[in-house]
């Protein structure tokens, strides 16, 4: 009662003209929240809805807390914006961003502390001058033989598919998109043209990072093998390491996926 109390506040407070920022964990935030959350977009409020604990990242409360259909659940609300940071960096310039921004946003991150994503001469990708772009994806390892295109904290598993797979002569481009309902059209087209693309996400394959890559693809009548890595079953209590190894979300089974579409 509280939560839906709260999510209501939060909108009416913004359509006041008042940056009203709704924190909560995934399952709450998103799921239990969805039609006070719709109701204010019809109704042209803009909260933020901060939800942290998204995804298999919440490990061992197990799958009634493993909030792994955000950006699907978010995707039916026409106008909104939807954010996955990749570290505590590119966190920050979000943050900002969302202060300044007069549309609703929901910006999901996991559990665990995320490793800051650095450049292979080991500055931060996102730090710096650094300014947050709504569509805007990043390219933070080069490659032409795929691309790995991966929302959120597992852009650091990605990084260590690509260190992988260099070793056996592949060299896949990884490309972080942190606005999975709104892909980056040059970023993209590029990814394409590699002929093989992998996305990455700790969600549903149904809703995801992984269904915005296939409607580009096909909207745009790019051929290119497309496989998509996420939650395929609702999963168990385990460790967010252990879960993301069985659905092959670690750098290995990045690394295996791609050096299998490259055969």
């Amino acid at each position: 009662i509280q939560e839906h109390n709260t999510a209501t506040m939060a909108g009416a407070l913004s359509s006041c003209g008042i940056q009203a920022f709704f924190v909560d964990f995934g399952v709450f935030g998103v799921d239990e929240t969805y039609n006070q959350h719709r109701l204010s977009i019809l109704n042209h409020a803009a909260p933020k809805i901060v939800c942290t604990h998204c995804g298999l990242d919440v490990g061992e409360d197990g799958k009634t807390h493993q909030c792994v259909d955000y950006a699907g659940v978010f995707r039916n609300l026409l106008g909104v914006e939807v954010i996955v940071p990749a570290d505590p960096n590119q966190t920050d310039r979000a943050v900002r961003y969302a202060a300044q921004s007069r549309k609703m946003i929901l910006m999901a991150m996991g559990r665990s502390k995320a490793p800051v994503i650095c450049r292979e001469d080991g500055t931060p990708v996102f730090g710096g001058e650094y300014q947050f772009r709504y569509g805007a994806a990043d390219v933070v390892r080069e490659g032409g033989d795929a691309a790995i295109v991966v929302s959120g904290a597992l852009c650091s598993n990605a990084i260590a598919a690509h260190e992988m797979l260099r070793g056996q002569g592949i060299a896949a481009r990884v490309i972080h998109v942190a606005t999975p309902l709104a892909l980056d059209e040059t970023v993209m087209q590029a990814a394409a043209a590699t002929g093989v693309i992998v996305s990455v996400e700790d969600h549903v394959v149904t809703s995801g990072l992984g269904t915005s890559v296939a409607e580009f693809l096909a909207a745009h009548g790019l051929a290119c093998t497309l496989a998509k890595l996420g939650v395929t079953s609702y999963a168990s209590s385990g460790t967010p390491k252990a879960l993301f190894a069985e659905y092959h979300l670690d750098a290995a089974g990045i690394a295996a996926t791609v050096q299998r579409l490259k055969q």
